[in-house]
């Protein structure tokens, strides 16, 4: 980390501000290449008046498969607009809630596991303390910079990260920095 923060201490985590638009652009990219993620989400976003839960619900199964969502994104993104339309979620109440709680809340969502938790919990509610050990980049930036690039377990990874708490998140955030020097946001 002391070599790390000097490299990368203009930039930092950054919120989105708006928790269904995070998830939505989660679920949008997932499994496909950044560009094309980008490309699919100006189509879906073009598409309702305001990106709300309220407003997706409205949205043509059609309309949308023509915006270059899957079939299978397509209910995703429908069902976490019926979890924030119908009050299913406590996001009034995040702020105050465990990081396991809201986990436990969002991986209820159809397409969310726990690393888009995570991620959640990271870029959104920007907590200081996440390690998402199931995260590739993390996984190899700590071989890269703990252990000259030999391959890492879970174990040895959580290990590292010991001493980076409270603040596992940020160490995270300089762990994918290291690899690619470009800030992702979610």
């Amino acid at each position: 980390m002391k070599r790390l923060i000097p490299r990368f201490g203009d930039a930092c985590l950054q919120s989105r501000g708006d928790a269904f638009v995070t998830l939505s652009r989660s679920i949008v990219g997932q499994q496909i290449s950044v560009k094309a993620a980008q490309s699919v989400w100006n189509r879906f976003e073009a598409l309702p008046k305001r990106l709300t839960p309220a407003h997706v619900l409205k949205l043509k199964v059609d309309d949308m498969r023509a915006a270059g969502l899957s079939a299978r994104k397509v209910e995703y993104l429908v069902d976490l607009a019926l979890h924030f339309d119908s009050g299913r979620l406590h996001v009034n109440q995040w702020d105050d809630m465990d990081d396991e709680d809201i986990i436990a809340e969002l991986v209820a969502i159809r397409g969310i596991g726990r690393w888009t938790a995570e991620m959640f919990l990271m870029f959104h509610l920007l907590r200081p303390d996440v390690l998402p050990l199931d995260d590739v980049g993390l996984i190899k930036g700590i071989s890269q910079n703990y252990f000259s690039g030999e391959p890492v377990s879970r174990s040895e990874a959580r290990e590292v990260a010991e001493g980076w708490a409270p603040w596992r998140s940020v160490a995270t955030w300089y762990m994918w920095r290291s690899l690619e020097p470009l800030p992702v946001a979610y």
